[in-house]
């Protein structure tokens, strides 16, 4: 295999304007596509846990061109199966977004009313600093954001 890149993520959210309020408006990721698909096309019933009738799919993404994009799937007029994974269970536990200061972030998104996955103290070291932090999307998602360098 002679993969170039991870292409997208996708998560699977209860409300879809939540979601976007979320991701979109707090985070300030940028809809790249939005649009119905029908479930059933090419025979892919067997990807989901019970038959489907519509999926609403939106793309989002720090910009144009960048990748991974973050994809998230709704399927209107129906409700969600399961619950959010802790970091301890199999499956993709988190997602993570690098950013120059998390400090600031923290901030910004607790100004926004954004919840932060555990008291703020947990995210901040014995200096005073915030190199790392979880914060819950609206489906309780884990959602990292931390300073890769």
């Amino acid at each position: 295999m002679d993969a170039s890149c991870v292409t997208h993520i996708g998560i699977c959210v209860s409300d879809m304007d939540k979601s976007l309020a979320f991701y979109r408006d707090a985070l300030g990721m940028t809809v790249l596509g939005d649009r119905m698909t029908d479930p059933t096309e090419h025979g892919r019933t067997h990807n989901y846990l019970k038959p489907r009738q519509a999926r609403r799919w939106v793309s989002l993404a720090y910009g144009d061109g960048a990748t991974p994009t973050l994809t998230l799937t709704s399927h209107p007029g129906e409700a969600s199966d399961g619950e959010p994974i802790k970091l301890d269970m199999v499956g993709i536990s988190h997602i993570s977004f690098g950013v120059a200061d998390v400090k600031a972030l923290t901030h910004e998104l607790l100004g926004k009313g954004v919840e932060l996955a555990g008291p703020i103290e947990s995210f901040t070291d014995a200096d005073g600093d915030i190199r790392s932090i979880y914060v819950f999307d609206p489906d309780g998602i884990l959602v990292q954001f931390n300073n890769p360098h």
